[in-house]
Protein backbone atom coordinates (compact mmCIF):
# COMPACT_ATOMS: atom_id res chain seq x y z
CA UNK A 1 0.00 0.00 0.00
CA UNK A 2 1.24 3.45 -0.85
CA UNK A 3 1.74 6.14 1.75
CA UNK A 4 -1.21 8.53 1.80
CA UNK A 5 -0.35 12.15 2.42
CA UNK A 6 -2.28 13.84 5.23
CA UNK A 7 -3.39 16.51 2.72
CA UNK A 8 -4.58 14.00 0.10
CA UNK A 9 -7.94 14.79 -1.43
CA UNK A 10 -10.89 12.46 -0.90
CA UNK A 11 -10.56 11.40 -4.54
CA UNK A 12 -6.88 10.48 -4.02
CA UNK A 13 -7.74 8.40 -0.94
CA UNK A 14 -10.61 6.71 -2.80
CA UNK A 15 -8.22 5.81 -5.64
CA UNK A 16 -5.82 4.09 -3.21
CA UNK A 17 -8.57 2.14 -1.45
CA UNK A 18 -10.22 1.15 -4.73
CA UNK A 19 -7.49 -1.51 -4.66
CA UNK A 20 -9.14 -3.05 -1.59
CA UNK A 21 -11.11 -5.27 -3.93
CA UNK A 22 -13.03 -7.29 -1.37
CA UNK A 23 -14.41 -4.20 0.39
CA UNK A 24 -15.03 -2.11 -2.73
CA UNK A 25 -15.84 -4.64 -5.44
CA UNK A 26 -17.37 -7.59 -3.59
CA UNK A 27 -19.06 -5.66 -0.76
CA UNK A 28 -19.70 -2.32 -2.51
CA UNK A 29 -18.07 -0.15 0.18
CA UNK A 30 -17.33 3.50 -0.54
CA UNK A 31 -15.00 5.91 1.25
CA UNK A 32 -16.98 9.10 1.96
CA UNK A 33 -14.69 10.90 4.45
CA UNK A 34 -10.97 10.55 5.03
CA UNK A 35 -8.56 12.34 7.33
CA UNK A 36 -5.74 11.43 9.66
CA UNK A 37 -7.37 9.46 12.49
CA UNK A 38 -10.91 9.70 11.05
CA UNK A 39 -12.84 8.03 8.24
CA UNK A 40 -16.38 7.25 7.16
CA UNK A 41 -17.27 4.40 4.81
CA UNK A 42 -20.63 3.07 3.69
CA UNK A 43 -22.45 0.63 1.46
CA UNK A 44 -26.01 0.20 0.24
CA UNK A 45 -27.51 -3.00 1.62
CA UNK A 46 -28.36 -5.46 -1.16
CA UNK A 47 -29.74 -9.01 -1.09
CA UNK A 48 -26.14 -10.21 -1.45
CA UNK A 49 -25.31 -8.76 2.00
CA UNK A 50 -28.07 -10.69 3.77
CA UNK A 51 -27.82 -13.97 5.68
CA UNK A 52 -30.39 -16.76 5.73
CA UNK A 53 -32.40 -14.95 8.43
CA UNK A 54 -32.69 -11.81 6.29
CA UNK A 55 -30.29 -9.72 8.38
CA UNK A 56 -27.05 -8.19 7.18
CA UNK A 57 -24.24 -10.76 7.35
CA UNK A 58 -21.75 -10.13 10.14
CA UNK A 59 -18.88 -10.31 7.67
CA UNK A 60 -20.36 -7.46 5.65
CA UNK A 61 -20.75 -5.35 8.79
CA UNK A 62 -17.16 -6.11 9.76
CA UNK A 63 -15.94 -5.24 6.26
CA UNK A 64 -17.39 -1.72 6.27
CA UNK A 65 -15.90 -1.15 9.75
CA UNK A 66 -12.53 -2.59 8.75
CA UNK A 67 -12.33 -0.34 5.69
CA UNK A 68 -13.11 2.77 7.77
CA UNK A 69 -10.38 1.77 10.22
CA UNK A 70 -7.91 1.12 7.38
CA UNK A 71 -8.52 4.55 5.89
CA UNK A 72 -8.38 6.40 9.22
CA UNK A 73 -5.19 4.64 10.30
CA UNK A 74 -3.29 5.05 7.02
CA UNK A 75 -3.97 8.67 6.03
CA UNK A 76 -1.00 10.77 7.14
CA UNK A 77 0.83 7.79 8.67
CA UNK A 78 3.50 5.33 7.67
CA UNK A 79 2.00 2.13 6.31
CA UNK A 80 -0.24 0.78 9.08
CA UNK A 81 -1.54 -2.76 9.55
CA UNK A 82 -4.11 -4.27 11.90
CA UNK A 83 -2.87 -6.47 14.73
CA UNK A 84 -6.20 -7.00 16.49
CA UNK A 85 -9.87 -6.38 15.81
CA UNK A 86 -12.97 -7.04 17.89
CA UNK A 87 -16.57 -6.43 16.89
CA UNK A 88 -19.75 -6.42 18.93
CA UNK A 89 -23.06 -6.61 17.11
CA UNK A 90 -25.63 -4.37 18.78
CA UNK A 91 -28.81 -4.59 16.73
CA UNK A 92 -30.13 -5.40 13.28
CA UNK A 93 -29.99 -2.73 10.62
CA UNK A 94 -33.41 -1.24 9.87
CA UNK A 95 -32.42 0.98 6.97
CA UNK A 96 -31.00 0.45 3.51
CA UNK A 97 -27.41 1.63 4.07
CA UNK A 98 -24.63 0.88 6.57
CA UNK A 99 -22.29 3.67 7.65
CA UNK A 100 -19.04 3.09 9.56
CA UNK A 101 -17.27 5.93 11.37
CA UNK A 102 -13.75 5.25 12.66
CA UNK A 103 -11.96 7.53 15.12
CA UNK A 104 -8.52 7.25 16.68
CA UNK A 105 -8.57 6.79 20.47
CA UNK A 106 -4.80 6.95 20.95
CA UNK A 107 -2.12 7.24 18.29
CA UNK A 108 1.32 6.23 19.49
CA UNK A 109 4.63 5.97 17.72
CA UNK A 110 4.24 2.25 17.03
CA UNK A 111 0.72 1.24 18.10
CA UNK A 112 -2.60 3.02 17.67
CA UNK A 113 -6.08 2.27 18.96
CA UNK A 114 -9.35 2.95 17.15
CA UNK A 115 -13.08 2.64 17.72
CA UNK A 116 -15.50 2.30 14.84
CA UNK A 117 -19.27 2.60 15.12
CA UNK A 118 -21.52 1.14 12.45
CA UNK A 119 -25.05 2.50 12.06
CA UNK A 120 -27.67 2.52 9.36
CA UNK A 121 -28.86 5.78 7.78
CA UNK A 122 -31.70 5.88 10.33
CA UNK A 123 -29.18 6.06 13.18
CA UNK A 124 -29.73 2.50 14.40
CA UNK A 125 -26.59 1.33 16.27
CA UNK A 126 -25.59 -1.86 14.45
CA UNK A 127 -22.07 -2.61 15.73
CA UNK A 128 -19.02 -1.32 17.56
CA UNK A 129 -15.54 -2.44 16.54
CA UNK A 130 -12.28 -1.78 18.33
CA UNK A 131 -9.00 -2.12 16.50
CA UNK A 132 -5.33 -2.04 17.37
CA UNK A 133 -2.81 -1.35 14.65
CA UNK A 134 0.92 -1.07 14.16
CA UNK A 135 2.65 1.69 12.24
CA UNK A 136 5.40 0.08 10.18
CA UNK A 137 8.63 2.02 10.09
CA UNK A 138 9.84 3.19 6.71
Amino acid sequence: MALIDENASLEEVQAVFKNDHFATDACGCRVVEAARGHAVTEFDITPGHRNEKGGVMGGAIFTVADLAFAVASNVGESVTVSVSSNIEFMSAARGEKLIATAEVDKNGRTLAFYTCYVTDELGTPVARATQTCMHLQK
